[in-house]
């Protein structure tokens, strides 16, 4: 098996990598060929999963030779060909995914950045028009320059074809509620750009040190945790006020937050000295409601609960690919409690398609 390195050199000539992340080889792929092929009412249906991973090789090699340390950081640790890409969405019965790039480049200088960026948005503009029945993407933005991350996305928009930003929660230890991104969350309400936040570890010291040993809590308390807490602060702020038009999309179900929302509701009522008057202008699950959510809760009961709390128009399949956290995503919503038909064909197809723009032939 070829080393990281050579690896990359190698996915250099194409460009883009499909994230293995150190997985176990039969976890990210079919042991054989097989291709499932999903229906609702006899009608065959095009799942699409809206959160999907992958790198860009020349960019972590522009992280590398910057000599940014952050450039080790398991941004990618493992690779996949994009044969076996396919034959993994095709064992699961996903048409098209919808690729991202987690952001590890918010504390990168202005010039670099702006290097990464461009060489992500285009590699990954690329990929897409030449597997566009299979793959649509998010832009990477640098969101710690609102300024030019509103630039990019425009470009990313308007001139490569991509569907919206991939963020992360939180950048560089500001909420994305910060008055100074502003720039471009009008951007993005201008655009109707779709926004897909996706957590970084983030948090104070104290708070990240009770998150360490057994049990991986970083990731499994503390990503959803991180989203719960931007979606809060977005609401909170008056930020989804001040641009009522932005689409929002949230990893993981988007955390904590649609299963106990209505206790963000009485926060305000119940100690009105800790709350600005006028902020929000109204109650916070009327924004929780309309934002997106991907369908990752992992059990029949909590997909059910995310319907009644939300609507099932805001929620679209999301993998986390190539973390194998649901063995069948599409199982997850074919046998989801309480759904009809109707629902089931939105969640898989319709939601995404719409929201995204993409073309379902």
């Amino acid at each position: 098996m070829k080393n990281r390195r050579e690896f990359i050199k190698q996915a250099a000539k194409t460009g883009l990598l499909f994230v293995g992340c150190g997985l176990a080889e039969a976890a990210r792929q079919p042991s054989r060929q097989t291709t499932r092929v999903v229906t609702v009412r006899g009608r065959r249906l095009k799942t699409v999963d809206v959160h999907a991973h992958c790198a860009v090789a020349e960019a972590i090699e522009l992280r590398r030779s910057s000599g940014n340390q952050a450039a080790n950081q398991p941004l990618l640790l493992d690779g996949q060909a994009l044969a076996d890409r396919l034959k993994t969405m095709d064992a699961q019965g996903i048409e098209i995914a919808v690729l991202s790039i987690n952001p590890n480049w918010y504390d990168v200088d202005r010039d670099l950045v702006s290097k990464i960026v461009a060489v992500q948005n285009e590699r990954m503009a690329a990929f897409c028009a030449s597997h566009g029945d299979r793959f649509a993407a998010f832009a990477s933005v640098a969101l710690q320059f609102p300024d030019l991350a509103a630039q990019q996305l425009e470009q990313a928009m308007k001139k490569l074809g991509l569907r919206g930003a991939a963020i992360g929660g939180s950048v560089a230890g500001r909420e994305l509620a910060d008055p100074a991104f502003h720039p471009f969350w009008a951007k993005a309400e201008e655009l109707g750009a779709v926004v897909f936040i996706h957590p970084q570890g983030s948090g104070t010291a104290d708070f990240n040190n009770r998150l360490k040993g057994n049990g991986l809590l970083g990731n499994v308390i503390g990503n959803p945790l991180e989203t719960t807490i931007a979606l809060s602060h977005l609401i909170f702020e008056g930020t989804l006020d001040r641009f009522p038009g932005l689409k929002i999309l949230a990893a993981h179900g988007g955390g904590y937050l649609p299963s106990y929302m209505n206790r963000s509701d009485n926060g305000c009522r119940t100690f009105p000295a800790q709350c600005r008057a006028g902020v929000p202008k109204e109650r916070p699950t009327e924004y929780v409601k309309r934002m997106y959510y991907d369908s990752l809760v992992f059990t029949s009961e909590a997909l059910r609960h995310l319907v009644a709390e939300v609507g099932v128009d805001r929620i679209v399949v999301g993998t986390d690919y190539p973390y194998p956290w649901v063995d069948a995503p599409v199982d997850h919503v074919l046998n989801g409690a309480g759904l009809t038909d109707t629902d089931r064909e939105a969640i898989l197809q319709g939601n995404a398609a719409k929201l995204l723009g993409l073309r379902i032939a």
